[in-house]
């Protein structure tokens, strides 16, 4: 059996595909690769098809990360169906996600697996401003990948 999880943010070009790179790395490192899938969407639908945002791009290469491959998609409400967990960026995005979730399904903030991170933490967007808004995100997106690993370790036994 495949986990599968889903990182999302507003276009799916900054934020959740960095995430999405990031956690992929940490699951291939603990040798979890082979059985959890991990994918980005945005809940928003103007970057559809584009590539990753190119200060993104950069400062996940000078960290040794490649995210050159990602285009960005739309999540929709028939995608929970896919996941076994869905991880919003930010509050707004998780209220959106939330709206469009069957009863049930729970989605949580992506920085709620970091142990360091106060309650309700948020990856802030870094879209409007410089390169210290991409690297803070790569920081933060590192600190809970670990714990999120250890969330889908624990989950697949």
């Amino acid at each position: 059996m495949t986990y599968r999880v889903c990182v999302v943010c507003m276009g799916n070009i900054c934020r959740s595909p960095m995430a999405e790179v990031v956690l992929r790395k940490v699951l291939e490192d603990r040798g979890l690769g082979d059985q959890v899938i991990v994918e980005s969407a945005g809940t928003g639908d103007w970057h559809v098809g584009d590539p990753m945002d190119e200060r993104a791009l950069g400062i996940l290469a000078e960290h040794g990360y490649d995210g050159a491959e990602h285009r960005a998609r739309q999540f929709t409400a028939d995608w929970f169906d896919r996941y076994d967990l869905v991880l919003a960026m930010d509050r707004d995005n998780l209220a959106t996600l939330r709206r469009l979730a069957p009863a049930g399904v729970e989605v949580r903030l992506f920085r709620s697996f970091d142990p360091a991170a106060p309650s309700g933490a948020e990856v802030p967007d870094p879209y409007y401003g410089g390169r210290e808004g991409f690297v803070e995100v790569l920081s933060l997106v590192e600190a809970a990948a670990e714990g999120v690993a250890k969330h889908i370790a624990d989950e697949i036994g």
